[in-house]
């Protein structure tokens, strides 16, 4: 399941965005935002970057490279323990 993007009230007024994993995990929140309106456009913006943004390690060992090797999302376990079950069919199906 896909990730989805939550609306909330910021403490200090106005909204935030928080971005959530497929299993309502929390991946990321957002400044705050004025309006409603403003909060969506930075939903819109983030899916921009998301999908084409390039990824800048500003770590201590990262010395500001830019990491350009294609990166698949991590599953979680219950998507793992999919995968594991549905693999022994995919090799009978081969050999049969």
């Amino acid at each position: 399941m896909a990730g989805y993007f939550e609306l909330v009230d910021a403490p200090d007024g106005g909204y935030r965005v928080k971005m959530m994993d497929g299993a309502g995990q929390l991946m990321a929140i957002s400044v705050t935002f004025p309006t409603k309106r403003a909060a969506v456009a930075g939903v819109a913006m983030a899916r921009e970057i998301a999908g084409t943004g390039l990824i800048r390690d500003k770590s201590l060992d990262g010395a500001g490279t830019v990491i350009r090797e294609r990166v698949r999302p991590v599953a979680t376990p219950k998507e793992e323990a999919a995968r594991h079950k549905k693999a022994p069919e995919a090799r009978r199906a081969a050999v049969g």
